[in-house]
């Protein structure tokens, strides 16, 4: 995709998030299906491991508005409580005893936490452009340590994360870029907080590693706004869209309308499944 269109006039930057990004490169015909067809195909039933995920992020987005009073482990035990769902779960038997393990997981991370030391945002919307792509996005904490902003993101699933997730995630690059951008400071660093092990993956990034991954990312951005444009202009879905099938398709929330990932795997993963034992 050029940067110029007809006439000499500019193209429209491609807006997007990072996940959007991210989506395209895994399953083109996922994309497809989330972000482009209409009505959008019918999603399988709710994951577990997302709800308690959800819980564990919206538990520690408050927490940092409680009173300070109120800012301890205990408290962060009690905001679980109080959004706890039970979406995905197999038996109720399952999801209290989730409950019961979601609330060790926040409360026991909430110990290592200074509730005097505010972060600069939480659940905070921040943004970039290029000349290709408008980013934007929700970091879930943004920290200043000694001047240095440092983008914060939770974990919660069950594998273990290593340095090498926090330096490949083209997510939190494109984050750090878009809090330099937004908070107007220089931002480099970042981390992931494996609330399950308390484990904190950090990674900074030289400059030249950024300008990678925002290369990397407006090729993505490119590649799917230029599907995009064929698909309106009368193209062949499956063609510009290909599915990607792999094992990963039995996580896919639509792999219950697309044959290939179903040939691929041959079910969908029960909504339980992603549960620690």
């Amino acid at each position: 995709m050029t940067q110029l269109g007809l006439e000499g006039m500019p193209k429209r930057l491609f807006s997007c998030t990072p996940s959007r990004l991210t989506g395209w490169s895994d399953c083109p015909r996922r994309y497809r299906m989330t972000y482009l067809d209409r009505p959008v195909p019918q999603k399988g039933p709710p994951w577990a491991h997302n709800t308690v995920g959800a819980v564990a992020h919206l538990a520690l987005a408050r927490w940092w508005g409680l009173p300070r009073e109120r800012r301890t482990p205990a408290g962060a035990r009690a905001l679980v409580e109080t959004a706890w769902k039970t979406d995905g779960f197999r038996t109720p038997q399952q999801a209290e005893q989730w409950r019961g393990r979601a609330g060790d997981m926040v409360e026991g991370y909430a110990a290592t936490l200074d509730p005097d030391d505010e972060p600069l945002g939480v659940e905070r919307t921040v943004s970039v452009k290029s000349l290709v792509l408008a980013v934007s996005g929700r970091v879930d904490r943004i920290d200043l340590r000694d001047g240095e902003v440092v983008v914060v993101d939770y974990k919660t699933g069950r594998s273990r994360l290593t340095t090498d997730d926090a330096r490949g995630s083209l997510a939190l690059a494109m984050y750090a870029l878009a809090c330099a951008r937004t908070l107007r400071k220089e931002c480099a660093t970042v981390e992931l907080h494996h609330l399950p092990t308390g484990e904190v993956l950090r990674w900074e990034h030289p400059p030249e590693a950024l300008a990678r991954h925002l290369s990397r990312a407006e090729a993505l951005g490119e590649e799917a706004a230029d599907a995009t444009e064929a698909l309106a202009d009368g193209g062949d879905p499956d063609a510009l869209f290909p599915a990607r099938p792999s094992s990963r398709c039995g996580w896919c929330d639509l792999v219950r309308v697309c044959p290939a990932g179903l040939a691929a795997v041959g079910a969908p993963q029960q909504p339980w499944a992603g549960l620690a034992e």
